[in-house]
């Protein structure tokens, strides 16, 4: 094993154990959360509360492992949604040979990509309050005009190549065609973004839920909590402390664990022979002599080879 699987392997193996801890209970600290019993006074450390309380007197033990659920599943359904509408705009758009629908189907996604993400999330939930599913809509759209850029330069490129041509010429269907041959060539393109634009939207779902959106203000949910517990942060830190960790391991794990496993592979360089200390001699030229080829008898080589 080289020493780049090596470095690949390791930070796999970090990628997978920093993910681990929040997506564990992200997922499964719902089941063994239990009773969250009798509220106390707010801000207080010790006793039966080895976290201690929030804002409100609640178990931030308790909050914790109820806190996780939302913001994965609402990244997980925000990616899903984005690659839903982004690949077959990306895959029409690349394989259709009339230039005004590549235009219709591109054109407004730059327009929208012009607009800053957290700022139209803002001002649409301004209108309309939306909730956990309303927030993950709102950000698989201002991810699908990057997702589609991204899938219809790679299949772009695989359309481009004359095999697609000569699946044409032998009646092959459009849908076998665009996902076949040009989907499966923009697969690993899809997967290796897929792992960045999951740990952007984790980013931006947090983000919304610490302003309010999608939300309720005393939901148990991991950027609710530092939002709402952040005026106690000299108090009881652990409040705060213990959910953005939460987050920021959650993804900085999925970063490092999706860029890990689509680093390209690498072909070790076979060293090449060792020369020899006194070289490899003269190569003889093609007409004439050097110094080590024996004279000719009969005086010097004409140009050609030959002897007068």
């Amino acid at each position: 094993m080289t020493t780049y699987h090596v470095t690949t392997y390791r930070r796999f193996a970090l990628g997978l154990t920093v993910v681990a801890v929040p997506l564990a209970l992200a997922l499964l600290g719902p089941l063994f959360a239990g009773d969250p019993g009798p509220r106390a006074v707010s801000f207080t450390l010790g006793g039966d509360h080895w976290l201690g309380t929030d804002f409100v007197g609640r178990d931030v033990w308790h909050q914790v492992l109820l806190g996780g659920r939302t913001v994965v599943l609402t990244a997980l359904a925000a990616t899903a949604l984005a690659y839903l509408v982004a690949v077959p705009v990306a895959l029409v758009s690349a394989l259709t040979r009339v230039r005004r629908l590549e235009e219709l189907l591109m054109r407004p996604l730059d327009v929208l990509l012009a607009v800053p993400s957290l700022l139209l999330i803002l001002l649409v939930a301004s209108v309309f309050s939306p909730g956990a599913a309303g927030l993950a809509l709102l950000v698989a759209l201002v991810n699908v005009p990057d997702a589609a850029r991204i899938v219809r330069a790679a299949a772009g490129e695989a359309a481009a190549r004359p095999a697609v041509e000569a699946l044409r010429m032998q009646g092959e269907s459009w849908w076998r065609i665009a996902v076949g041959y040009v989907g499966r060539s923009a697969l690993r393109t899809l997967a290796a973004d897929a792992g960045i634009r999951l740990t952007g939207v984790l980013y931006l779902v947090s983000t919304a839920a610490f302003l309010g959106v999608g939300v309720a203000p005393d939901a148990a949910d991991w950027a609710v909590m530092v939002d709402r517990n952040r005026t106690g942060l000299m108090v009881q830190p652990w409040a705060v402390v213990v959910p953005a960790l939460l987050i920021v391991a959650l993804t900085m794990g999925t970063n490092l664990l999706f860029d890990a496993a689509f680093a390209p592979r690498v072909v070790p360089r076979v060293a090449p022979p060792e020369v020899p200390r006194g070289g490899v001699g003269r190569l003889r030229p093609r007409w004439g002599w050097s110094r080590r080829s024996p004279r000719p008898q009969g005086g010097a080589l004409r140009k050609g080879g030959r002897q007068p």
